[in-house]
Formats: C-alpha cells, structure tokens, sequence
C-alpha cells in the first residue's frame, strides 16, 4: 500500500500553509517529517488525516483518492504530542474505543487489548482511568490505541516531545518494531533530526511549508541536496561560512586556507559557502590517515560550553561567526578565551551562493 501525495497544497487567505508538493509514502519503515516548529508538519499531518483539506491536489492510498473522504472512513490513527485520552473511560476502554466503534467482536477486542498493553507494558494499568496515570503512561496508551485499530495510515506527530529522555528513548526503540509487519503507512512528524536518523525509514525535510528534500533517511543526511536541508538536518546547528575558491585552494578570508578536493576541480574559481556538522569540527587533531587529507586548525573564542559525560559542545566565534564543535569526552574549555579546533576536510559540504548542491561534490558517506 502507498500513500501518495500529489501536487498537496494549503493555503489559507493568502498566506501558504503548504506549498505544492509531491511524495510517495510506503509501509517499507517509518516515513519521517523533519522541520523545524511551523515547518508544516501538522498541516501536512492534517491534510493526510482528512481534519483538513487541501487547497489543491490530490491525496492516494493505493488507487484510491480519498482527497474528499472523510476522517472516519480514512481508517486512519492519529496521536498527538499532546496525549489524548477519554477521561471517563479506563486504559483497557480507552484502547478498545475504535474496535468498539468498528463492531468487532468483544474476545476479538479483549484479544487485541492485551496484546497492545503487554508491548506497551500497561497491563497493570488497565484499570486504571487516565487522570491515574503518568504523562508517559498515558501518552504509551494513546499508541496502544494507535496500533490495535489496524489503521491503513498511522500518523504520529511529535508523539515523545513531551516524555522524560529514558522514556523517550525506549519508545524510539519500540516503536519500528511496534509498527512493522502491520502493513500501514506510518508518518511520523519530528523536529530532532536525532530522532529520524534512529527510526530510519525516509525523511521528508520540511522548510517554512516546502518540501526541500525526500529519500531514504541516510542518504538525505549525507547528502543534503541544498543548503537548507543540511540545516534542517542538523543539530547542533550546521557551521556555515562563506568561501573563496582560487588557483586550487579554498581560502575561509583569513582564518585558515586548504588544497580543493577533487570534487571542486570542475568548478569554476568564484565565491561559495561552505557547511560542515560540528561532529567534523573537534578540539583535538584527529590521526593523519594517509588517505584522508589532513585536518584544517582553526582558533576561535570559546563563548558557551554544553558538558556532559560523553560528550562536549562549545559554541564558538570563528571571525564573527558562530560555530559550533561536537565531540566525545569532556573538554577542558575556558570562556572567553581563544581555542585550537580542528576541521575535518572530508565532512566539508560545498554549495553555491544560492543554497544549492555542487552537483560534483556528492558525498557517499558522512
């Protein structure tokens, strides 16, 4: 079963929601979201569900258009950031609510109850009424009721932003194996490109309701297909600045200047931008590898510092611009102060002034 979109756009008054965009969304893994907050991701969510309609387009699942169909007869499941359960009703009522409203017989419904509670380790709970529970409990049995509806399109949007980290975790975990085998199409929205990069599948990037890129999840965040993909697909935020290419060399003003890759060789001597994750920028000089091209010092003032056991984050001035360093351990940074970092040249991401991709300098791997 494929759900697709084509030529989906929504706008309301004058304002653009959606721009016209089109994809194919299977049942093969996960089918990602990723944008920043009013990316589009709910309004897209929406349109998929049927809670609203699009300005132009059409809306498949398989051969069938159900653009005009209404979110009852979409055999569709939806569940929010912000859990919603029926507060009267116990964890085992809430979960059975749509098999109930489907006629489905009642050992059939105990049967598919439990099999959901014990996945999502509720059954101690089935008792239990919603204002009884935890914020993750509650939100673990709006998925159960997501997964024993059997829907034909299983739309998540942001369903953990509003977990504790080890919950989150465990569920990131569960949920590919939750949803597999079950022949429906998940659409899962989230703005941590963390979070796409564990649940795998393809990722759609969203940018101010435009669809930049789509693809198999890997293969997007190693080769972003413009500028504004890279930044969508990247947290900490990806380093950016503006390069010259000259005689065979690439020259950041001042700072620091390297041989032109091969992928740059056809490219004309002009003006470019340069981004690089801040995984490629690390406050020691990794190991010279005969056949990597040596690391790329730069120095600049250490203006924040994240520190954690695995790892260290330092946002820091390169020449007025703000950088930012991603590397494991923990680092003896002082505020203020000028610090050694070192550039990975191999994770260098070229692009034209205008955003996009150097069609030469495709990357295999990240």
């Amino acid at each position: 079963m494929t759900l697709t979109l084509e030529h989906i756009a929504k706008h309301v008054g004058a304002e653009a929601h959606i721009h016209p965009l089109s994809a194919s969304l299977g049942t093969a893994g996960f089918n990602i979201l990723l944008g920043a907050t009013n990316a589009g991701k709910t309004t897209l969510i929406k349109l998929i569900a049927g809670l609203e309609k699009p300005t132009s387009g059409r809306i498949l699942l398989g051969d069938q258009d159900i653009t005009k169909i209404s979110p009852q007869r979409r055999r569709v499941s939806l569940v929010h950031q912000f859990f919603v359960n029926y507060p009267h009703m116990s964890v085992a009522e809430n979960i059975a609510s749509p098999l109930r409203v489907a006629g489905m017989s009642g050992d059939e419904i105990d049967r598919r109850v439990a099999e959901a509670a014990e996945i999502l380790r509720l059954t101690p709970y089935l008792a239990r009424r919603p204002a009884e529970l935890s914020g993750g409990q509650q939100q673990r049995t709006a998925l159960a009721r997501a997964i024993v509806k059997d829907a034909d399109i299983v739309l998540l949007d942001e369903p953990l932003a509003n977990l504790d980290y080890k919950l989150r975790e465990e569920l990131r975990d569960q949920l590919p194996r939750l949803f597999a085998d079950r022949g429906s199409v998940v659409v899962y929205a989230t703005s941590e490109p963390s979070e796409a990069l564990m649940l795998g599948g393809q990722t759609l990037t969203l940018h101010e309701g435009r669809l930049t890129q789509a693809g198999p999840t890997p293969e997007v965040y190693r080769d972003p297909a413009d500028l504004t993909t890279a930044e969508v697909f990247s947290d900490p935020p990806i380093n950016r600045a503006e390069v010259v290419k000259e005689a065979g060399e690439i020259l950041l003003g001042a700072l620091a200047s390297w041989p032109s890759p091969p992928g740059m060789a056809e490219a004309p001597d002009g003006r470019y931008l340069l981004a690089i994750r801040p995984h490629f920028v690390t406050p020691e000089a990794p190991s010279h590898r005969e056949d990597h091209p040596p690391a790329i010092p730069l120095t600049g003032t250490v203006q924040i510092t994240e520190l954690s056991g695995s790892e260290s984050v330092a946002h820091f001035d390169l020449g007025g611009l703000p950088w930012v360093s991603q590397s494991p351990g923990t680092h003896p940074y002082r505020l203020g102060e000028a610090h050694r970092f070192f550039v990975d040249p191999g994770g260098c991401l070229y692009f034209h002034p205008d955003g996009s991709r150097l069609a030469h300098t495709r990357r295999e791997a990240a």
